[in-house]
């Protein structure tokens, strides 16, 4: 698997999650995976420029209603920006883990329709 900032708990996630797929669905799965994915070093870069842009990180997870308080609270005084700052790792994988349960939806609903 060729997913940038992968760490071995990811990795031994996706095996997990995805044992018993053939070629086709393994190669489909990383596609969809690999493009909804937020690698963790990039996270960082976000949450830094969250000082900047108030609640990108949050919008980025696809947590819209965070990400509006953020940014009219200019992240809750800068304090849920420094939180979100030191949790970066653990925001990516908690996104990541929704982002595989997805994944493995759309690659099974795509093997049923053929």
């Amino acid at each position: 698997m060729s997913l940038p900032g992968i760490t071995p708990q990811e990795f031994s996630y996706l095996q997990a999650a995805t044992t018993g797929f053939n070629e086709q669905q393994l190669h489909g799965f990383l596609m969809i995976y690999g493009g909804r994915r937020r690698n963790p070093d990039d996270m960082l870069l976000y949450c830094i420029l969250g000082f900047f842009v108030p609640g990108l990180p949050r919008f980025l997870l696809n947590q819209v209603g965070m990400g509006v308080l953020y940014f009219f609270t200019y992240g809750l005084c800068g304090i849920g920006t420094i939180i979100d700052l030191v949790n970066h790792k653990s925001l990516a994988a908690e996104y990541n883990q929704r982002m595989v349960f997805e994944s493995l939806q759309m690659v099974k609903m795509g093997s049923i329709q053929q």
